[in-house]
């Protein structure tokens, strides 16, 4: 069987440096035919003479151009600058899979090019279907691709539902770890640093989905993500804290029986399993061990604590606009975050002030969904003044 071909959108961040771990496990399986990135192109360098890559996209296009007259990359590599750069590489003839690993919504439009190629899509961006669920499934099911997903708790769940009748689904359960904020009492949550929020007890990700997991923004966006996924609503979606991140997500069926998948907090497992899907190979990293002491514990969470969950899963109650306007308030609230702008506790207050001044509708297209994510993002900025009042 011929190697598998993909072009890996977030080349440089946390899931692509697990994807090409994987990738250089097996190179007889997995071949990487395109990258893309934001700006980080030295890192890009590395990664085309790595994998011996020609076709590079980067978004930004200053350094898209820095990067075409340095040198450093293979002879003969194309280059893709700015959006049309990302959504083209997407569109390789020779690509078999697109990995969508570029944190928010940037990679919406590459994505839903790729699938209209007839791509079939990894997807570690969970943005995309939060904020076009509707649009990129209805595309994906008219083309006939598939859309795997690769963050953590939605294929364990995927690995779950694998020879059963859906009809039997009576509930997916959604862990979380809860992030290091899971002890702490309302009073202590008011003096978070950005220092804080950065250091997760179990996961080593990049700065946006570190803080959202310390909201827990990251689990309601999971929930929105899974409604869409697997075609369940709120009444069929349980978030459950599971402070050790073993258990990554579980089933339970109609007959009470439940389903876990578990593995080490490391997303190599679930990104090998759906790019060789559907066969199995030789892991990357050690899995479990029962011959030493293991602990897993599981909690109710608390959405007094963590409003941001609460507010993602009212936005997912109130479907239409709604989870695009969540998203992007949240993303924009966490920016400000990370500028010292507001404080850890302003985050849920923008999303909530930014949620009851977008008016509902239920968008038809993707340029209404983008109308109002760009909506969104400029009334959230608006609330960065008025959150200490």
């Amino acid at each position: 069987m011929a190697a598998k071909n993909i072009v890996l959108l977030g080349a440089t961040g946390s899931i692509g440096e697990s994807t090409r771990r994987v990738v250089a496990k097996h190179p007889d399986k997995l071949n990487i035919v395109g990258i893309a990135g934001r700006n980080r192109w030295k890192e890009l360098a590395e990664i085309a003479h790595e994998f011996d890559v020609k076709h590079v996209a980067i978004f930004d296009e200053a350094n898209c151009r820095a990067a075409e007259q340095s040198g450093l990359f293979p002879e003969g590599t194309t280059f893709y600058p700015g959006l049309e750069g990302l959504t083209a590489i997407s569109c390789l003839a020779e690509a078999d899979m697109l990995v969508t690993a570029i944190v928010g919504t940037l990679s919406l439009k590459p994505t839903l090019a790729a699938i209209e190629c007839g791509k079939d899509v990894a997807l570690a961006s969970k943005e995309i279907l939060v904020m076009a669920g509707k649009v990129v499934m209805a595309a994906a099911k008219a083309k006939g691709v598939r859309i795997l997903p690769m963050d953590s708790e939605h294929n364990a769940i995927f690995q779950c539902l694998q020879g059963e009748r859906d009809i039997d689904v009576a509930k997916l359960i959604l862990t979380a770890s809860g992030g290091p904020f899971r002890e702490f009492t309302a009073e202590q949550m008011k003096s978070v640093t950005k220092a804080d929020a950065l250091k997760h007890p179990n996961w080593d990700m990049g700065p946006k989905i570190t803080i959202d997991s310390s909201t827990m923004a990251n689990k309601g966006l999971e929930v929105i993500e899974a409604h869409w996924l697997f075609g369940k609503g709120r009444d069929q979606i349980q978030v459950v804290v599971h402070p050790q991140s073993i258990v990554h997500s579980m089933v339970q069926y109609v007959d009470g029986s439940i389903l876990a998948h578990l593995s080490p907090p490391s997303m190599t497992f679930a990104i090998q399993h759906v790019l060789l899907y559907p066969e199995r190979a030789e892991g990357v990293d050690a899995t479990v061990d029962f011959t030493k002491m293991l602990s897993l514990d599981f909690r109710p969470p608390n959405y007094e604590l963590f409003p941001c969950l609460r507010l993602a899963m009212e936005a997912m109650d109130a479907e239409g606009i709604a989870p695009a306007v969540f998203n992007a308030s949240n993303e924009i609230a966490v920016d400000a975050f990370m500028a010292d702008k507001i404080g850890y506790c302003d985050i849920p207050r923008i999303i909530e002030q930014t949620l009851a001044a977008v008016p509902a509708c239920d968008p038809q297209g993707l340029d209404e969904i983008l109308h109002a994510d760009a909506e969104a993002r400029r009334l959230a900025q608006t609330f960065f003044t008025s959150v200490h009042a």
